[in-house]
Protein backbone atom coordinates (compact mmCIF):
# COMPACT_ATOMS: atom_id res chain seq x y z
CA UNK A 1 0.00 0.00 0.00
CA UNK A 2 2.59 2.42 1.13
CA UNK A 3 4.46 1.48 -2.62
CA UNK A 4 1.33 1.87 -4.41
CA UNK A 5 1.37 5.50 -2.36
CA UNK A 6 4.74 6.41 -3.34
CA UNK A 7 4.17 5.43 -6.94
CA UNK A 8 1.21 8.00 -6.73
CA UNK A 9 3.31 10.76 -5.33
CA UNK A 10 6.28 9.87 -7.60
CA UNK A 11 3.85 10.27 -10.83
CA UNK A 12 2.33 13.26 -9.65
CA UNK A 13 5.42 14.95 -9.04
CA UNK A 14 6.46 13.98 -12.99
CA UNK A 15 3.29 15.02 -13.86
CA UNK A 16 3.63 18.33 -12.32
CA UNK A 17 7.59 18.69 -13.49
CA UNK A 18 6.16 17.54 -16.94
CA UNK A 19 3.29 20.56 -16.93
CA UNK A 20 5.75 23.17 -16.03
CA UNK A 21 8.08 22.47 -18.35
CA UNK A 22 5.30 22.53 -21.05
CA UNK A 23 4.25 25.94 -19.55
CA UNK A 24 7.88 27.21 -19.87
CA UNK A 25 8.46 26.09 -23.71
CA UNK A 26 5.12 27.44 -24.39
CA UNK A 27 5.80 31.10 -23.10
CA UNK A 28 9.07 30.65 -24.59
CA UNK A 29 7.40 29.71 -27.99
CA UNK A 30 4.59 32.95 -27.85
CA UNK A 31 7.45 35.09 -26.66
CA UNK A 32 9.37 34.19 -29.79
CA UNK A 33 6.44 35.00 -31.81
CA UNK A 34 5.50 38.22 -30.61
CA UNK A 35 9.37 39.21 -30.98
CA UNK A 36 9.51 38.04 -34.45
CA UNK A 37 6.26 39.37 -35.27
CA UNK A 38 7.31 42.93 -34.14
CA UNK A 39 10.55 42.70 -35.81
CA UNK A 40 8.48 42.11 -38.77
CA UNK A 41 5.69 44.70 -38.19
CA UNK A 42 8.95 46.95 -37.53
CA UNK A 43 10.76 46.52 -40.68
CA UNK A 44 7.51 46.67 -42.79
CA UNK A 45 6.81 50.08 -41.24
CA UNK A 46 10.08 51.53 -42.72
CA UNK A 47 9.37 50.59 -46.12
CA UNK A 48 6.90 52.39 -48.30
CA UNK A 49 5.73 51.42 -51.71
CA UNK A 50 5.64 52.86 -54.96
CA UNK A 51 3.27 52.76 -57.81
CA UNK A 52 5.08 53.40 -60.87
CA UNK A 53 3.63 52.55 -64.30
CA UNK A 54 1.35 50.16 -63.13
CA UNK A 55 3.84 48.60 -60.82
CA UNK A 56 4.54 48.65 -57.29
CA UNK A 57 8.15 48.81 -56.08
CA UNK A 58 9.89 48.95 -52.85
CA UNK A 59 11.34 52.15 -51.33
CA UNK A 60 13.14 52.42 -47.75
CA UNK A 61 11.92 55.09 -45.78
CA UNK A 62 14.35 56.77 -43.49
CA UNK A 63 14.85 59.56 -41.38
CA UNK A 64 14.20 63.65 -43.15
CA UNK A 65 17.98 64.60 -41.89
CA UNK A 66 19.22 61.45 -43.64
CA UNK A 67 18.15 62.70 -46.66
CA UNK A 68 18.16 66.60 -46.67
CA UNK A 69 21.14 66.89 -48.91
CA UNK A 70 19.88 64.48 -51.81
CA UNK A 71 16.07 65.91 -51.37
CA UNK A 72 17.83 69.40 -51.65
CA UNK A 73 20.07 69.19 -54.40
CA UNK A 74 16.53 67.90 -56.18
CA UNK A 75 14.83 70.65 -55.42
CA UNK A 76 17.09 73.04 -56.55
CA UNK A 77 17.81 71.35 -59.52
CA UNK A 78 14.06 70.94 -59.76
CA UNK A 79 13.23 74.55 -59.75
CA UNK A 80 15.54 75.65 -62.23
CA UNK A 81 14.59 73.37 -64.66
CA UNK A 82 11.37 74.85 -64.62
CA UNK A 83 12.67 78.34 -63.69
CA UNK A 84 15.06 78.81 -67.37
CA UNK A 85 13.72 75.53 -69.37
CA UNK A 86 11.17 77.45 -71.56
CA UNK A 87 9.62 77.18 -75.51
CA UNK A 88 7.88 79.22 -77.92
CA UNK A 89 4.72 78.82 -76.22
CA UNK A 90 3.48 81.04 -73.80
CA UNK A 91 1.34 78.42 -72.50
CA UNK A 92 4.21 76.62 -71.58
CA UNK A 93 5.71 79.31 -70.20
CA UNK A 94 3.14 80.21 -67.92
CA UNK A 95 2.83 76.45 -66.72
CA UNK A 96 6.62 76.24 -66.26
CA UNK A 97 6.70 79.55 -64.49
CA UNK A 98 3.45 78.85 -62.42
CA UNK A 99 5.11 75.34 -60.93
CA UNK A 100 8.48 77.35 -60.44
CA UNK A 101 6.77 79.56 -58.30
CA UNK A 102 6.07 76.84 -55.96
CA UNK A 103 9.65 76.09 -55.19
CA UNK A 104 10.37 79.97 -54.05
CA UNK A 105 8.96 82.64 -52.01
CA UNK A 106 8.79 86.20 -53.22
CA UNK A 107 12.26 86.61 -54.40
CA UNK A 108 11.32 84.63 -57.15
CA UNK A 109 8.27 86.34 -58.30
CA UNK A 110 10.67 89.33 -58.31
CA UNK A 111 13.02 88.13 -60.79
CA UNK A 112 9.92 86.88 -62.90
CA UNK A 113 8.46 90.14 -62.98
CA UNK A 114 11.95 91.66 -63.95
CA UNK A 115 12.34 89.43 -66.72
CA UNK A 116 8.53 89.87 -68.11
CA UNK A 117 8.79 93.58 -67.97
CA UNK A 118 12.29 93.44 -69.85
CA UNK A 119 10.12 91.88 -72.69
CA UNK A 120 12.11 88.21 -71.81
CA UNK A 121 9.32 85.99 -72.61
CA UNK A 122 7.97 87.97 -75.27
CA UNK A 123 11.24 87.67 -77.35
CA UNK A 124 11.07 83.97 -76.73
CA UNK A 125 7.45 83.72 -78.40
CA UNK A 126 8.23 86.22 -81.22
CA UNK A 127 11.57 84.78 -82.26
CA UNK A 128 10.79 81.36 -81.78
CA UNK A 129 13.42 80.66 -79.54
CA UNK A 130 13.98 77.90 -77.18
CA UNK A 131 15.95 77.56 -74.30
CA UNK A 132 17.03 74.57 -71.84
CA UNK A 133 19.31 74.71 -68.67
CA UNK A 134 21.48 71.82 -67.62
CA UNK A 135 22.58 71.58 -63.81
CA UNK A 136 26.32 71.48 -63.38
CA UNK A 137 26.76 70.90 -60.29
CA UNK A 138 24.60 72.28 -56.60
CA UNK A 139 26.28 72.69 -53.26
CA UNK A 140 24.14 72.86 -50.61
CA UNK A 141 25.45 73.59 -46.24
CA UNK A 142 22.98 71.59 -44.60
CA UNK A 143 25.00 72.22 -41.38
CA UNK A 144 23.25 75.86 -40.94
CA UNK A 145 19.88 76.62 -41.15
CA UNK A 146 18.20 78.23 -43.18
CA UNK A 147 20.59 76.15 -45.83
CA UNK A 148 22.66 78.17 -47.88
CA UNK A 149 22.91 76.52 -51.82
CA UNK A 150 24.55 77.88 -54.60
CA UNK A 151 23.66 76.48 -58.33
CA UNK A 152 25.96 76.07 -61.28
CA UNK A 153 24.41 75.49 -64.85
CA UNK A 154 24.91 76.22 -68.58
CA UNK A 155 21.53 77.51 -70.43
CA UNK A 156 21.32 76.34 -74.33
CA UNK A 157 19.57 78.66 -76.57
CA UNK A 158 18.70 78.16 -79.79
CA UNK A 159 17.61 80.87 -82.17
CA UNK A 160 16.56 80.89 -85.90
CA UNK A 161 20.77 81.28 -86.87
CA UNK A 162 22.67 81.11 -83.74
CA UNK A 163 23.10 78.09 -80.60
CA UNK A 164 24.22 80.64 -77.28
CA UNK A 165 25.67 78.49 -74.57
CA UNK A 166 25.88 80.68 -71.78
CA UNK A 167 26.55 80.28 -67.80
CA UNK A 168 24.14 80.29 -65.10
CA UNK A 169 25.41 80.74 -61.43
CA UNK A 170 22.51 81.31 -58.81
CA UNK A 171 22.53 81.72 -54.86
CA UNK A 172 19.71 81.64 -52.24
CA UNK A 173 18.45 79.45 -48.97
CA UNK A 174 16.21 76.70 -48.49
CA UNK A 175 13.51 76.60 -45.52
CA UNK A 176 11.00 73.70 -44.42
CA UNK A 177 7.95 73.52 -45.24
CA UNK A 178 4.70 71.41 -45.39
CA UNK A 179 4.99 68.78 -48.23
CA UNK A 180 2.43 68.91 -50.47
CA UNK A 181 1.57 68.14 -54.32
CA UNK A 182 3.26 70.54 -55.66
CA UNK A 183 6.25 70.76 -53.50
CA UNK A 184 7.11 67.13 -52.86
CA UNK A 185 10.64 67.84 -51.20
CA UNK A 186 9.04 70.20 -48.60
CA UNK A 187 11.74 72.82 -49.29
CA UNK A 188 11.14 76.35 -50.28
CA UNK A 189 14.09 78.86 -51.77
CA UNK A 190 14.35 82.33 -50.29
CA UNK A 191 16.47 85.02 -50.83
CA UNK A 192 16.94 83.77 -54.38
CA UNK A 193 19.29 85.70 -56.92
CA UNK A 194 20.75 85.46 -60.13
CA UNK A 195 25.07 85.95 -59.60
CA UNK A 196 26.33 85.50 -63.15
CA UNK A 197 24.05 84.89 -66.78
CA UNK A 198 26.92 85.33 -69.50
CA UNK A 199 27.20 84.04 -72.75
CA UNK A 200 29.92 81.35 -73.11
CA UNK A 201 30.24 81.03 -77.03
CA UNK A 202 27.78 81.67 -80.02
CA UNK A 203 27.69 78.81 -82.94
CA UNK A 204 26.05 79.67 -85.98
CA UNK A 205 23.06 76.62 -87.31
Amino acid sequence: MFTKAKNIDTAFKQTRSFFILLTAGTLLLCSFIVYKCFRMVSGAQGKIYVLASGKAMEALAEERKDNIPVEAKDHIATFHHYFFTLSPDDKQILASITQAMYFGDGSVKRAYDNLKESNYYSNIIAGNVSQIVKTDSISVNTTEYPYYFRYYGKEEITRATTVVSRSLITEGYLRNVDRSDNNSHGFLIERWQILENKDLNVKNR
